[in-house]
């Protein structure tokens, strides 16, 4: 098999298992809907996934970076569930957290605006690749380490309530799978990145098999079933149903 091929291979790998973890916050949105509230999901990491999604479709188009349309069409799918995702939120936030969640949204767009601006009209060649590389990938890092405070959660508690198997291994096989397709692509802009990923989904994955079957602090179960990543709270003790919050990359 080629090297062209296998690069593909992962490529492919990548976009599948990049879906996935994009739609893992799905359950999370039908109850939304279905209770017209946000209750305690933060919206936060849905707008900055948003980012992520399109700053790494805009550096794997072709005037940008070669032989990444691969990366393109996985964060081109993840910009539309993203924004949805936001909509959504905004829809049925309290007044409060839209006006914080449209000013991050302003941001997202004027930074993505931006990249895209200098790296059209001011930046040519190598120079576009490397400042546009750089921009994904800063936000791909910081996508990727939203999971720190659950995992966090996950030691001091000694359960793991908030940190669902099937999203770690969303992120595991997400980061992996771009991690080598960026080593075969000789991509640092993808490779370093998604390795970060690889590796804080292999630390979740440890975590599950050393706590899943220790009831630790938090006795009540979590039953509505979300798959969230990061940046999610308990309510307040009085309230049965204690749930986690998330995002998605790539």
């Amino acid at each position: 098999m080629g090297h062209d091929v296998v690069h593909s291979v992962f490529g492919v790998f990548g976009n599948i298992n990049g879906l996935l973890l994009f739609l893992a916050p799905t359950i999370t949105f039908v109850r939304i809907i279905k209770n017209k509230s946000t209750e305690e999901f933060p919206g936060f990491p849905y707008v900055m996934t948003l980012l992520n999604c399109l700053l790494s479709a805009w550096y794997g188009m072709p005037f940008v970076s070669e032989h990444n349309m691969l990366v393109s069409t996985i964060n081109g799918t993840g910009t539309v569930i993203e924004s949805i995702y936001v909509l959504i939120f905004l829809v049925y936030a309290p007044k409060k957290d839209k006006g914080k969640i449209l000013g991050l949204l302003t941001f997202v767009l004027s930074v993505f605006a931006s990249v895209a601006f200098i790296s059209s009209f001011a930046l040519h060649g190598n120079s576009r690749t490397l400042f546009s590389g750089f921009a994904a990938s800063i936000f791909s890092i910081i996508m990727y380490a939203s999971p720190l405070s659950v995992m966090r959660t996950v030691i001091k508690t000694k359960s793991v309530e908030y940190m669902p198997f099937l999203l770690s291994l969303f992120v595991f096989l997400c980061g992996t799978s771009w991690f080598i397709y960026g080593l075969l692509g000789n991509d640092p802009f993808i490779a370093v990145p998604n390795g970060f990923g690889c590796g804080l989904g292999a630390v979740q994955l440890i975590l599950y098999a050393i706590y899943r079957d220790k009831k630790g602090e938090t006795k009540e179960e979590n039953d509505n079933g979300s798959l969230e990543m990061g940046l999610g709270k308990p309510k307040p003790e009085k309230q049965s149903d204690m749930q986690p919050s998330q995002n998605g990359h790539v």
